[in-house]
């Protein structure tokens, strides 16, 4: 049988680990904010779904609500 023996230069691998290394920080970046904005957008909902003296009790108005201020987290 014939076997070709073929070899990549050690240059071009080396030069490319960058640009993947990069792209993969660029996506895994992505879907970080991604996450946030949707846990931050779920929270929101939460807080106007309350009722007036549901947001009273935890110490918050409709106003505060509806601004982008006051972000809190849900489990």
């Amino acid at each position: 049988m014939y076997s070709s023996k073929t070899t990549i230069p050690t240059r071009t691998i080396r030069s490319s680990r960058p640009i993947h290394s990069g792209l993969l920080l660029a996506v895994i970046t992505a879907a970080r904010w991604l996450v946030r904005k949707m846990n931050e957008r779920r929270n929101c909902n939460a807080l106007m779904e309350l009722s007036d003296a549901q947001l009273k009790d935890i110490g918050l108005s409709r106003g505060q609500t509806e601004s982008d201020v006051h972000v809190y987290s849900r489990s």
